[in-house]
């Protein structure tokens, strides 16, 4: 009888390769921060998309939920005045990371620190001398009529003679990859405090990652702000008690004054928990009054003080302006400096470093137009549709119009207003901002981002490397605030190009 034959043994599928979710990712006609053709990626991302293109779609959403639980249990929120459907909201976070080589950061911090010291030259130039203004380079009315000159302040010294503490400068890159500035933002610049956050988190959702890379830290800003303060403490003095000034916890940055105060190790106080005796502000503790030497303030100038701007103000400080006059506290930033980021003084910005330091911008201005001038005018009134126009003093993606994404209402509105109050706008071609990729459910698709540096002006100037990188998370949108729906990446400067 013949032996039985044994079953021949079942063959093993092999386990199928995760799709490549990158496959089929368009740059399209943008210039793409990642992709410099379609599945060629630019030498500085190819480890990262090499990484990425070996996990699943579902791999991707899993480390997505992570993150947005991570936020949640920390409750890394912001504020939106206006959603009918509550205003609370987690910050959204794209897990895929922005990456700056070397040389290319050289170029924007190199950028940054001219720019901001023109900035602070020219508003040591207005309180004081007027240089500028009597030799025609800025036309006087722009400066007098601009909604943040304080008059008051003029030949006040205020202390170490730095007005702009700290400065987030927004820029974007074009078609061609150019970097331009966008805007200034002088008074009570937000934001870092999720530049930090992203960067915990992106370490959490993806362990390890970061050892294929030489990815400069962000963890010291605290100390470097820290440090800032302390130094521009009254009369030098050693030691200094310093604290962070917030309009309170409905404020829309509140988590990040809060983060910031914990993360130096200082107090953090509203209004109410300060009182002026003799020009020196004292914080009530529970061992009694305690002398403050310098605030980093979260308020604009007109919530600061009722005696001095607005007398309807309950998150400000009775008698804190006397106080800084008398130079027995400092603030961060100085009163007045924002004639510096209002956006007609933006159109000035290269003249001033002309001007000043004799150079030519190395971050150049996006080409704008000012509705005051009558030559400016007749051209922002023919090409409306085609423009973004701004309003001088709005923050937030708020008071402006994107001309080709608007209805003829809209464009008629804006006509009226500009017509109206021809000083209080600027007009910009629709830049063709760059583009990145963001995780989408369960592919990539293109969205455009800017960038926001922070600058800090102390005994030295510090910039944080990289910044934080924000998202038009909506299919086609420019709008990259978080109010309009914007998101965040975590943004990487590496030690070299790649």
């Amino acid at each position: 009888m013949p032996a039985a034959t044994q079953p021949a043994p079942a063959k093993r599928k092999k386990k199928s390769a995760p799709k490549q979710l990158f496959k089929g990712y368009q740059p399209e006609k943008f210039f793409d921060e990642v992709f410099s053709a379609p599945e060629k990626a630019r030498p500085a991302y190819r480890k990262l998309i090499q990484r990425m293109n070996r996990m699943s779609a579902r791999e991707l959403d899993e480390r997505r939920q992570m993150a947005d639980v991570s936020f949640l249990n920390q409750g890394i929120t912001f504020t939106v005045y206006s959603d009918n459907e509550g205003t609370e909201r987690i910050f959204p976070f794209d897990i895929v990371p922005r990456v700056i080589p070397a040389t290319e950061w050289e170029h924007i911090e190199s950028g940054l620190v001219q720019r901001i010291t023109a900035l602070n030259l020219f508003l040591h130039d207005i309180y004081h001398g007027q240089r500028i203004l009597r030799d025609g380079v800025i036309p006087r009315h722009f400066i007098d009529e601009a909604k943040h000159f304080r008059k008051e302040f003029m030949g006040f010294n205020v202390p170490r003679n730095i007005y702009i503490h700290i400065c987030g400068t927004d820029l974007v890159r074009d078609d061609h990859g150019t970097y331009f500035v966008l805007e200034d933002n002088a008074r009570c610049p937000s934001g870092v405090s999720y530049v930090m956050e992203n960067r915990s988190t992106l370490r959490r959702v993806f362990p390890g990652l970061f050892e294929q890379y030489g990815v400069r830290p962000v963890e010291h800003f605290p100390e470097e702000l820290l440090n800032l303060l302390k130094y521009i403490a009254p009369h030098g003095k050693p030691n200094p008690t310093v604290a962070v000034l917030t309009p309170g916890i409905y404020n829309s940055a509140y988590f990040e004054h809060s983060f910031l105060a914990r993360q130096m190790g200082i107090e953090i106080v509203e209004g109410r928990d300060l009182v002026v005796r003799d020009d020196h502000v004292f914080m009530r503790t529970t061992k009694g009054l305690q002398a403050l030497d310098v605030i980093y303030r979260r308020i604009d100038d007109d919530f600061l003080d009722p005696h001095v701007f607005r007398p309807d103000s309950m998150l400000g400080v009775p008698g804190i302006v006397s106080a800084y006059r008398a130079g027995n506290v400092s603030l961060a930033n100085s009163i007045g400096t924002g004639v510096a980021d209002d956006k007609v003084t933006y159109y000035f910005v290269p003249r001033m470093i002309k001007y000043y330091l004799d150079q030519e911008p190395i971050l150049p201005n996006v080409p704008t137009y000012l509705a005051s001038e009558p030559a400016d005018m007749k051209y922002i009134m023919d090409n409306l549709p085609k423009l973004v126009v701004k309003a001088a003093n709005e923050a937030g993606g708020y008071g402006m119009l994107i001309g080709p994404h608007a209805s003829k209402g809209e464009i008629d509105k804006f006509r009226r207003l500009i017509k109206t109050d021809p000083r209080n706008y600027i007009a910009q071609p629709t830049l063709s901002l760059s583009r990145h990729p963001c995780f989408c459910e369960d592919h990539f698709e293109g969205r455009h981002i800017d960038l926001r540096p922070y600058i800090l002006y102390g005994e030295k100037i510090t910039i944080i490397p990289g910044g934080l990188t924000r998202v038009a998370l909506r299919k086609g949108s420019l709008v990259v605030n978080s109010s309009q729906g914007g998101g965040s990446k975590d943004t990487w400067v590496l030690e070299g190009d790649e």
